[in-house]
């Protein structure tokens, strides 16, 4: 028999919807029921008997497998919120999190959405019109093209200007695609030839905007959250240099990389970006640092990330929670907070690391998930559960705590040691290789440190 709940806070939604699935559509779940808030999860026929189904109070099928058919079907998912009487929607990362459309579609429908409003979303989305506003609110941003570019001509007059290497970037872009790294005038044509087809195919959109290429960068992010009276904080700082292709695999917090008065700066850099455009709720401002700690705006995130755990663990702060209790109106304390210990997050996928990261679906046969002091686990999956190959192939993320890096490492490569996936490859092995690096180990790193990386011993 389940435990009594808690009331709610007067201004507090009665019941959230879940536009999402898997382990974050799980995260808000528990945090709804710790709030005293009954919860709607929404499923596609793959998903079924998929853990966050089981523990929502309701639950509505909404399609089939295909993402366009139910995870991305805004009628049917309003639909679902009508039928159920929810009062708000959750959106969760990925998928509709940070759609425009979605959130106004919403505030039509009478439905608070759980995250940014249509004008921040389209103000952060588009790539362009983000760095004009970053500009604006005196955020450094890296040197390039002032707006989107007519021709190959005007690109290249701009990269004479700002110097080579450059980097040609779709407005509609992300996860790395419509990117191209252009190191001489020569390079120009076809790379902006191939980049405006791939953003077309991708994204419907071929616009293309040019920046210098920051070379040894770090990726370094900025938690922020403001609230619906003009109160903007930031929540300390996340490292997401150790990535594959623009795809993160491992975050922590602090950044080794990070000093007192570079956090300071940074800090004050993303609250200012983010209260130029009046921001309400949870969100990420995220920064390429150079080697010689020049941070430049990259973009933001209205929305909750992956990472976010990591965040938690280093201020106790559940963001879940703040998130919810933003979007009802209730204010936030206004301070700002800096890191305690030091925690660290590897994503676990369902990949083979040796196979150039292959996708890996299949049935989990065995599994151990690891635990002790200062070790969190948040997943969806269990032994028996049916990996399906529709979706992102991250079936858990793994959090170690303590109070020194070195010690979170040691933490995460034991945790690691025990986590037991049978029936598909996943990123474990890869983590734990990593670990051992010696580099890894000294924080000397940046984006393109898988590069060089020596996959043999993983």
């Amino acid at each position: 028999m389940l435990a009594s709940l808690p009331l709610p806070h007067p201004l507090m939604f009665n019941k959230i919807l879940i536009a999402n699935r898997g382990e974050i559509a799980l995260r808000v779940i528990r945090t709804c029921r710790e709030m005293g808030i009954k919860t709607v999860a929404v499923y596609s026929t793959a998903d079924k008997e998929s853990l966050h189904v089981r523990f929502a109070d309701e639950a509505v099928c909404i399609g089939p497998p295909p993402s366009r058919q139910s995870y991305l079907n805004i009628p049917t998912l309003i639909a679902a919120a009508e039928i159920t009487n929810a009062d708000a929607i959750h959106p969760g990362y990925g998928f509709l999190s940070e759609n425009a459309e979605f959130s106004r579609i919403c505030q039509e429908n009478g439905i608070k959405f759980i995250g940014a409003s249509p004008d921040m979303i389209n103000r952060m989305g588009d790539k362009a019109s983000a760095k004009a506003t970053m500009i604006a609110a005196g955020v450094p941003v890296v040197p390039g093209s002032d707006g989107l570019l007519q021709s190959v001509e005007q690109g290249k007059k701009v990269a004479a200007k700002i110097k080579y290497p450059v980097i040609l970037k779709a407005t509609a872009g992300g996860g790395g695609r419509g990117m191209r790294i252009i190191n001489a005038e020569d390079e120009f044509q076809h790379a902006w030839d191939s980049a405006r087809t791939e953003a077309a195919a991708a994204f419907g959109n071929d616009g293309m905007y040019l920046e210098k290429y920051v070379e040894e960068p770090r990726h370094i992010e900025i938690q922020i959250c403001g609230d619906q009276y003009g109160h903007v904080c930031h929540l300390s700082e996340r490292d997401c240099s150790i990535q594959r292709r623009h795809q993160k695999l491992v975050e922590e917090a602090p950044s080794p990389f990070m000093t007192d008065d570079l956090r300071e700066r940074m800090g004050a850099a993303a609250i200012a970006g983010a209260a130029a455009i009046g921001y309400e709720g949870v969100g990420t401002i995220e920064f390429l640092v150079d080697k010689n700690r020049d941070f430049y705006f990259m973009e933001m995130n209205t929305r909750i990330q992956v990472e976010h755990p990591v965040t938690e663990e280093i201020i106790n702060y559940d963001l879940i929670k703040e998130q919810i209790k933003v979007a009802a109106g209730i204010p936030i304390s206004g301070r700002n907070y800096l890191p305690t210990g030091h925690a660290m997050e590897c994503r676990i996928n369902a990949e083979d690391p040796r196979a150039g990261f292959r996708p890996a679906p299949g049935r989990i046969t065995t599994l151990h998930i690891p635990g002790g002091h200062g070790v969190r686990v948040d997943t969806h999956v269990y032994a028996g559960y049916q990996i399906p190959p529709n979706y992102d192939s991250m079936i858990a993320k793994l959090i170690t705590v303590a109070q020194t890096r070195e010690e979170c490492i040691v933490k995460m490569k034991r945790a690691l040691s025990e986590f037991v996936v049978e029936g598909v490859k996943t990123t474990i092995p890869f983590h734990l290789a990593l670990m051992d690096s010696e580099d890894f180990k000294a924080g000397n790193f940046t984006t393109k440190f898988l590069e060089s990386f020596d996959f043999s011993v993983v």
